[in-house]
């Protein structure tokens, strides 16, 4: 089940936004590697602090197995901020229709990648259809990400291909890293659902329960 967690309830889900954090730290630091700050257990850096929105996903046992931040693209962000090579030297990406996907991830002890509930694709593909209806209802009309080879291979076989890419791919470390361009349309949501199996309502108003117990 989906929480979408941002300024005007976050006071709400004080938890929640503490297990994600966490979980942040597991995947990015712990098993990535990446050099992130990690205080307390927790992974956090300066857009957190820009009042995005969180896509959470949440087990039936209250504990958070999937994450994505979604920021507007009118202030500083990621691809602007810290990836403008992509770019190729174009103008930032400004607009309040656009909005930027960054720090997805997904709990590594799930078991397997099949369309199970608890498996590592169901969440991934939970998180995304959170993230596309969420948008939809926001008024968002596209959604930009960077993104490795290996991440567009796994989009574009979940039916959740990019539709388009800003600049040109560019060597980051041990990755490639590239900008991806996505629509947030009724179509891409079914494409997702078609593949994952997943039909019912994936946001649940009784989840702030679950999450207590």
């Amino acid at each position: 089940m989906i929480v979408i967690v941002d300024s005007l309830n976050a006071h709400e889900h004080s938890d929640l936004l503490i297990k994600m954090h966490q979980l942040r730290a597991q995947v990015f630091s712990g098993r990535l590697g990446w050099d992130v700050k990690v205080i307390d257990g927790m992974e956090r850096d300066e857009f957190d602090e820009l009042d995005p929105a969180h896509v959470v996903s949440v087990d039936d046992e209250g504990r958070v197995v999937g994450c994505m931040r979604l920021l507007q693209t009118t202030g500083p962000h990621m691809l602007t901020d810290v990836f403008s090579c992509l770019l190729d030297g174009e103008p930032p990406l400004r607009s309040a229709r656009v909005w930027e996907a960054t720090r997805f991830c997904v709990d590594t002890n799930l078991p397997g990648r099949g369309i199970a509930r608890n498996s590592i694709s169901y969440v991934t593909s939970e998180v995304m259809i959170g993230a596309f209806e969420y948008g939809i209802a926001a008024g968002i009309s596209d959604a930009v990400a960077v993104i490795d080879p290996v991440m567009n291979r796994v989009m574009k076989r979940s039916g959740n291909a990019p539709y388009g890419y800003l600049g040109s791919p560019h060597a980051m470390g041990k990755v490639t890293a590239l900008a991806a361009l996505m629509d947030c349309s009724d179509e891409r949501i079914a494409r997702i659902r078609e593949f994952s199996g997943i039909h019912h309502d994936v946001f649940n108003v009784s989840v702030p329960e679950v999450i207590r117990k």
